[in-house]
């Protein structure tokens, strides 16, 4: 008989449109107003929670990874770069990972 500990995987928090994520998406302040201006026009609330750095702003919500690819779409259209967005296990980062 092995002692080996068994992979147990991370804990999510799913609903019916995948598991629910951190987005993160940093701009320069200059951009700042229109970042909010798309994200305003996405198909779901976003509340974003607004990071001051130095020499850019990081924007975080909550979204579900279905919504994930709408993002990057608006974004695009609006002329950011789509690859600007960052995913993060929502509950990891509850957990301050």
């Amino acid at each position: 008989m092995s002692a080996r500990p068994r992979h147990i995987p991370a804990p999510s928090l799913f609903g019916t449109e995948g598991e629910l994520v951190l987005l993160r998406i940093t701009v320069e302040p200059r951009l700042l107003e229109d970042l909010l201006d798309v994200l305003a026009r996405l198909d779901f609330p976003v509340n974003p929670e607004l990071h001051q750095r130095p020499a850019q702003v990081l924007v975080e919500f909550p979204a579900y990874q279905r919504r994930v690819e709408e993002v990057r779409l608006a974004l695009q259209a609006y002329g950011f770069d789509p690859a600007a967005v960052n995913i993060a296990s929502m509950l990891a980062f509850a957990h301050g990972a």
